[in-house]
């Protein structure tokens, strides 16, 4: 036997260190090959490693929020350990039986069978066969795969097989009488909850507090009429492309946009404050703010003004749905030139968004309700959305920030200049 030193790798692309976001194993505990042994996240993007050798893990290094450079120590194998039980025996696969078998028993100290426990010491040793998917929402939901019957071939984790594990988990317990001594209001007032800031929302925090701290922002807040762009969205959701999503505002919204900056070129932009420069962007690749479990993520919809309304409709909901599940690949999840932004019902009357750096603009919309308006000398009830954005007050004058939402606005309150010179 002897020890294995895994260092933590270089991830690529410049990474020079990387935060330690959640250990799967400790000390003790019995490894295979390829298993994943800990999730870190570089300013890039989340990566899961896995073991490059099997066998005992004699010790890691760091905690969750630990950032840690390549090169150092992360973990210590002991290899040549073989898988064993709790016992000291070497873990047999048991034999293939109907999965209504009833549970394996043993025999007790005096001779007569007890259940065995389950799970117990017994239960599967080594790496469970399952799909890296199924593997992430286990360890999400808290639930060991150890614990989970296969289904498919050679004893592999089904989505099914995990479903039903859950369902089971989640069954009704029989209530239990209150306990006789119940915290007092003011107690329970008192308590605290500490919430170490790590992961994704460490990095959120770090870039929110950057683009703040850096950039002067510029609002700007504008009401629309949105009562034909209503009525043209209601009329072509009746008709849909095969297979299309329904149209929400935010399609308009982005094609609208990739027609107004070709007007206004300093928007899609980037400041390089390294070098000094604005980078001009020709292609509109757009940052699409995202919320998820994890926090707020922008996937990116490339070459966006070579896309028509449908498709651009289903690219976006592509990239956020991707980003919800942590399916995204890398570069769908940076190189955005501008972002929009939506809060949806929550939108409010109106919002001053933060510039996802290095942009230099972003544009927000709000909740759309009906008001009051005068129209042609007479008040009529029409529906109404303000739209928020913030520009990098060095690089956007407020006049050419102003006079780019106006031309948004044009395009938004009578849509069929949308299409005009596509």
């Amino acid at each position: 036997m002897s020890n294995y030193v895994f260092k933590l790798p270089d991830l690529g692309e410049g990474t020079v260190e990387a935060e330690i976001v959640n250990w799967r194993v400790k000390p003790g505990d019995t490894i295979a090959e390829d298993e994943v042994i800990v999730e870190v996240m570089t300013e890039k993007a989340a990566v899961e490693l896995p073991a490059p050798v099997g066998g005992r893990v004699l010790s890691i290094t760091g905690t969750p929020g630990d950032m840690v450079p390549v090169g150092a120590d992360l973990i210590v194998i002991e290899t040549g350990t073989p898988a064993t039980t709790a016992a000291g025996a070497p873990a047999a696969a048991p034999a293939a039986a109907p999965a209504s078998a009833p549970p394996a028993r043993r025999a007790g100290a005096n001779g007569a069978e007890a259940p065995a426990q389950a799970p117990a010491a017994s239960a599967r040793a080594g790496r469970v066969a399952t799909s890296p998917a199924i593997r992430r929402r286990a360890h999400e939901a808290g639930i060991d795969l150890q614990q989970v019957t296969g289904s498919g071939p050679n004893g592999r984790i089904l989505p099914k097989d995990l479903e039903a594990f859950v369902a089971r988990r989640s069954q009704p317990t029989p209530l239990r009488p209150a306990p006789k001594a119940v915290p007092s209001a003011r107690a329970s007032a008192a308590a605290t909850e500490e919430i170490k800031v790590i992961g994704l929302r460490r990095l959120i925090a770090q870039r929110m507090s950057e683009a703040k701290r850096n950039i002067p922002h510029f609002a700007y807040v504008e009401e629309l009429d949105i009562t034909e762009l209503e009525s043209l969205r209601r009329h072509l959701n009746r008709k849909p492309a095969d297979g299309a999503p329904s149209l929400t505002y935010l399609p308009f919204l982005a094609l609208a946009l990739i027609r107004v900056l070709r007007d206004f070129p300093q928007c899609n932009a980037h400041y390089d404050a390294e070098r000094g420069v604005i980078v001009r962007h020709a292609a509109v690749h757009l940052g699409v703010a995202t919320q998820t479990a994890e926090g707020l993520k922008v996937p990116v919809v490339h070459n966006a003004q070579e896309l028509g309304l449908w498709e651009l409709a289903a690219q976006m909901r592509r990239v956020a749905e991707a980003a919800r599940t942590n399916k995204a690949k890398r570069e769908e999840l940076s190189g955005s030139t501008i972002t929009i932004t939506s809060l949806g019902k929550l939108g409010g009357i109106a919002s001053t968004p933060i510039i996802n750096a290095p942009e230099v603009a972003i544009i927000g919309v709000n909740r759309a309700v009906e008001r009051p308006l005068v129209l042609e000398g007479a008040i009529a009830i029409r529906l109404t959305m303000n739209l928020s954005s913030s520009f990098d007050h060095r690089f956007v004058d407020g006049y050419d920030a102003a006079a780019m939402i106006q031309a948004l606005k044009e395009h938004l309150e009578h849509p069929a200049t949308i299409f005009i010179g596509a």
